[in-house]
């Protein structure tokens, strides 16, 4: 076996292929996608002397076993899990190098959601509007590994990080979210706003790319009925009838008709992606828009 590609012994529950996404295509109703964890992406592709933007598996809970069919160097990253090469332990966090035939295997996650594995040269699957990535909404990207799928990978670009580990903390015991107010704040009324800023909820079994969907009490409406489709971004705390807010992830919709209530900063979602069901949820208001003042606590 000598050809630069993998086989997928174990695909896992969702096994993705992910890089840094397809930005700037949402006036054509296609979502950004892209790794979940991006700091995790792009330190598993340092480590294996890729540059961020080279394509990578994001697993989800269960890990993968993929088969390599050439000596490569790999690394993983994101939640923390055990990593075997041919059933014999081998390090998380670090460069390692795997010889052809043999089996890497990314166990499930002990603490956190999802890992990344990156291999010298990334995945080289077909690009599609400029990205690798896999989009659960659109259908756009390669498929979700299955088993027996075979991926091919790129040349390798260069040597691997002089690193030799990685420290890891684990997801924290908490997920807290800053939340900039708007721009429907003003379809809840100041007891919604509060509960949305002092209520304990928590994250939902139903969680997935295109939205971390929240348990816990529902914010009271101002207003009912729905809005005209609108823009929704990457991070917006959308409230559907049930009134529980859904962080909208990477896979999310365009558009939208129900409220959002406030707008997450892309650079505080990393951690949603490591959030495991059942965590702890805490909305931090960090600002409010001009001319209307913050709800009273």
């Amino acid at each position: 076996m000598t050809d630069r590609a993998l086989s997928v012994v174990r695909a896992g529950a969702l096994t993705t292929v992910q890089d840094l996404g397809r930005p700037g295509h949402a006036h054509l109703g296609v979502p950004r996608s892209g790794a979940l964890d991006e700091p995790a992406h792009r330190l598993a592709n340092r480590l294996v002397g890729n540059p961020a933007s080279a394509a990578t598996l994001e697993t989800t809970l269960t890990g993968c076993a993929v088969r390599l069919r050439t000596a490569t160097t790999v690394a993983v990253t994101g939640a923390a899990c055990p990593v075997t090469v041919d059933g014999r332990p081998a390090p998380w966090g670090a460069p390692l190098h795997v010889p052809a035939g043999a089996v890497l295997e990314a166990g499930p996650a002990t603490h956190g959601v999802r890992c990344h594995l990156a291999f010298a040269g990334g995945i080289a699957t077909e690009p599609v509007l400029g990205s690798r990535a896999a989009d659960l909404l659109s259908g756009l990207g390669p498929d979700l590994l299955a088993d027996g799928a075979v991926l091919p990978l790129g040349s390798p670009y260069g040597p691997s990080a002089a690193a030799d580990a990685v420290p890891h903390t684990g997801p924290a015991a908490e997920l807290v979210l800053p939340f900039l107010p708007g721009p429907r704040d003003a379809w809840f009324t100041a007891d919604g706003l509060r509960t949305l800023a002092t209520g304990r909820f928590r994250v939902s079994a139903a969680s997935n790319r295109i939205g971390l969907r929240t348990e816990g009490p529902p914010l009271e409406r101002a207003r009912d009925g729905e809005l005209p489709s609108e823009g929704m971004p990457l991070g917006a705390l959308q409230v559907p009838p049930n009134g529980l807010p859904v962080l909208f992830l990477h896979d999310h919709p365009t558009t939208g008709g129900y409220p959002v209530v406030g707008v997450v900063p892309e650079r505080f979602l990393a951690p949603a992606a490591q959030a495991a069901p059942g965590t702890p949820v805490r909305f931090v208001r960090i600002g409010r828009r001009p001319g209307r003042p913050a709800p009273a606590r």
